[in-house]
């Protein structure tokens, strides 16, 4: 089985990490010793050495014949990262000198302003760069098909953990909930502190604070996201903002509580989260998917819930459940 990068993320090859870790199982070697660990040849390791030096991974023993010591992890990964961030920062700084050479220029050429991504590995990697560099407010709108994966865990627990995340306000289509596990998501973005309604969702669309936007290119029919539109300041950008805007202002609060247990240990869904699902207008089958309860069990619950509500339909139910500030907090 392939042996899994570790160093990857802090600019090492797999030849050079491949050769550090060996030293590290091996100890203190000679270059023959340490392409027999790796299965190169001794001539491949020193033509690596400067690189290996120079990366702080491995350093020389004293004496003769040449023998090689790697560096302690604690050490050599610390050395990694600042030289990293040293990187980061000078990029950075060339980016911001970039900037001033073509503001000169008098505003956005209209070929600046739009920009087409293709391919769905492509669109997944712009909206997750997209995301990543959104620092003020994300806003989203939510419905299949996705590029990204919702159940990716690795993911999730990434966008969970980011220090000085935005304020992220998500509007889910009723359909965005026939995708299996997507209430689970939503659940998780809520208790991150996502700001969640549900209503009507034209389109699929992410804007990350007013500067950049991105949305499909294609029909929302296609069975996946193939390209997308990468929209950057400009009067359209302004306009999908304001529709974001109005939509937020039309749907329904999702506020979704945690599972809670009944005393025998089953899963208890509340009334409330029942009556948000009707109050963005989902169907049974797809509200029975969502909270793992079979369609007949939701069709009771719906009709429980209408005839102490006084609702004449299921509609009606999720919106005198709002009017009464019955959906949960």
């Amino acid at each position: 089985m392939a042996q899994r990068r570790l160093l990857e993320g802090l600019g090492v090859t797999v030849a050079e990490e491949t050769a550090y870790r060996a030293l590290l199982r091996h100890g203190p070697a000679t270059l023959a010793e340490l392409a027999a660990e790796t299965g190169s040849s001794a001539a491949a390791i020193r033509r690596l050495l400067p690189r290996l030096e120079d990366l702080g991974l491995t350093s020389r023993v004293a004496g003769r014949p040449l023998r090689l010591v790697a560096t302690p992890p604690d050490i050599a990964v610390d050395i990694l990262a600042a030289r990293r961030q040293e990187e980061l920062t000078h990029s950075r700084a060339a980016a911001a000198l970039l900037a001033t050479e073509a503001a000169g220029r008098g505003g956005p050429q209209p070929e600046e302003v739009l920009e087409v991504v293709t391919g769905h590995d492509a669109v997944a990697r712009r909206y997750l760069q997209l995301e990543r560099d959104a620092t003020r407010e994300l806003l989203v709108l939510v419905r299949p098909p996705y590029a990204v994966d919702v159940g990716d865990g690795h993911q999730n627990a990434r966008r969970a953990a980011r220090r000085g995340a935005p304020v992220v306000r998500g509007i889910y289509s009723p359909l965005a909930f026939e995708q299996p596990g997507m209430l689970a998501h939503a659940r998780r973005a809520v208790a991150d502190g996502e700001q969640a309604r549900l209503g009507q969702v034209p389109v699929k669309l992410a804007v990350a604070d007013a500067r950049v936007a991105i949305l499909p290119l294609a029909s929302e029919e296609d069975l996946a996201v193939g390209s997308a539109l990468v929209v950057h300041p400009s009067a359209l950008l302004d306009a999908l903002v304001g529709l974001f805007e109005t939509l937020w202002r039309a749907a329904v609060p999702l506020r979704l509580t945690e599972d809670r247990l009944q005393p025998e240990g089953r899963p208890r869904v509340p009334d409330a989260e029942v009556l948000a699902l009707l109050a963005g207008g989902m169907k049974d089958d797809a509200i029975a998917r969502q909270l793992g309860l079979s369609p007949r069990t939701v069709q009771r619950r719906v009709q429980v819930l209408c005839e102490r509500l006084g609702a004449r339909t299921r509609f009606h139910a999720g919106v005198l459940a709002a009017q009464h500030d019955l959906l949960p907090e």
